[in-house]
This record gives structure tokens, sequence and C-alpha cells, in this order.
């Protein structure tokens, strides 16, 4: 009997894009933390020209997004859009089986190893009002309790009244916020602080005796005009990129838990 015809499809656009090194290398690093070119400049030491030119083959392919530095208008900022990079990986699933692809982004964390300590995150902006404390909120009944998470500013106001309503209507827990200076924490230490306030990002870029500094560089929703739906845009965007951190503090705990079973 003779073989079937091998049937195949073409490769996707987005991994052909990503096959070239240095567009893989920038959406490695985006993977990280979001970055100005400058940064990707300096670390990947590559012509401006040429990173400026991969940039822009990523950006009209819908991978990554860029957006103006709060504090510095000159400046502008990447971010890979993972929802987009997912969603592409995913259909290239499908198309070589259909099992490919399917598992929940992150599980559920009551499933997770227990460590013998948990994570530990820090979420920083200017004014710990808005952006950090939906940020602290989300991480801590996303994790169910799994991580331990804190936030702070370097010039707290208090807390937001419409980030205690975005917080209501998403029913998640309101009850260990607090807008604080992190002076109450600089001498604690943590395992991820992510920095969510350009501003800041840009005052202290780095953190004594931490693990790894994130940044997501995301827009105040106190300057919004539509103060109500910023808010709530906002919070969207935390629980995106909250969803995402996640797969990696579940990875770690499970590398643990095997290391620590095979000692």
């Amino acid at each position: 009997m003779m073989d079937a015809p091998l049937s195949t499809a073409s490769m996707p656009a987005f991994l052909k894009l990503l096959a070239h090194e240095l567009r893989w290398n920038i959406v490695t690093l985006l993977a990280q933390s979001d970055r100005s070119v400058q940064e990707i400049i300096h670390i990947l030491h590559e012509p401006q020209n040429v990173v400026s030119y991969h940039l822009r083959q990523l950006r009209e392919h819908h991978l990554i997004k860029e957006r103006r530095s709060s504090a510095d208008e000159r400046s502008l900022y990447y971010s890979l859009d993972l929802e987009t990079l997912r969603a592409l990986y995913l259909s290239a699933g499908a198309v070589l089986h259909p099992a490919i692809g399917s598992l929940e982004v992150p599980s559920d964390p009551q499933q997770w190893p227990r460590p013998e300590r948990p994570l530990r995150v820090l979420f920083l902006c200017t004014h710990n009002s808005a952006r950090s404390l939906l940020a602290e909120a989300l991480l801590r009944q996303m994790s169910k309790g799994r991580v331990e998470v804190a936030s702070a500013g370097t010039e707290p106001t208090g807390i937001h009244p419409s980030t205690l309503q975005v917080l209501t209507s998403l029913r998640i827990d309101q009850a260990h916020l607090r807008s604080k200076h992190l002076d109450e924490v600089k001498d604690q230490h943590f395992d991820y602080v992510i920095t969510v306030c350009d501003r800041v990002r840009e005052v202290c870029p780095a953190w004594p005796g931490t693990s790894e500094c994130i940044h997501w560089s995301i827009p105040d929703p106190a300057q919004e005009e539509e103060n109500g739906q910023a808010f709530a845009d906002t919070a969207a965007q935390l629980t995106t990129r909250t969803r995402y951190f996640l797969t990696v503090v579940e990875r770690q705990y499970r590398q643990h838990s095997a290391d620590t079973t095979q000692q």
C-alpha cells in the first residue's frame, strides 16, 4: 500500500519573524521586563538603526507595543504583547496537533508544591495610590496566598477612591491594602521588585539584595479624564500581567521541589 501524501502547513509568519536571532533576543529581553530602546541597544551591543528596524518589524506584526515614558516623553518603552504572542503560539500548536497549547495559564496555585519559603514580591510606584495597590491586591488573590506581596511608593498619597471601587467591582479583597512609603520596606528582602511607574523606575532602577527587578510600564489611571474606565482598564492590564507572572512563580516552585526531591 502506498503512503498517503504528506500533508504540510505553511510555517506561521510570526515564527519566521522570531527565527531571526536579533529579533528573538529582543523578544527574550522584553519577556523579562519592559525596556527602552537605549537599554536594548546597550544590552545587545547593536547599532541603534539595526535595533530600531527590528523593533519596527515586531511592532508591525503586533508582537510588541510602545509607549512614551510618563517621566521623560523623549523616551519610549517597549513591551511584549503576551496575549497576542500566546494566541499565535497556540494557533501554531493547533496546526501541529490539537493537544498542543491546551494547558491552563497558570495552573491552580493550590496544586503547586509548597516551598520552604514563599516568594516575596514588592510593587513600587510614585504615589502607591492605584497601580501598585491594584497589583498587590490582584497578585495576593490570584496566587491564593502562595506569594507574599506588598507595595509602596516614593511619595505615598493614600489609596485613590477609584482603586477601591474597581477592586470592589472585581470582588478582590482589600483588607491588607495600605498606602505607605518605601522606607517601610526598604530593609526587607524581596525575590522580585516590580515597578509599575516609569518615574519610580528611572529614579530607583535597582533594589539592593533583590534577585530580580522587573518593570511594567503602565500609565497612571488617575491622570486620565475618564477616571473610572481608566482604573478598570489598568486593572485588566495588571490582571494579564499578573497571570503570566504567576507562570514564572509556578515554574520556580516546581523546579525547587524537583531539586529538593533529587537531593
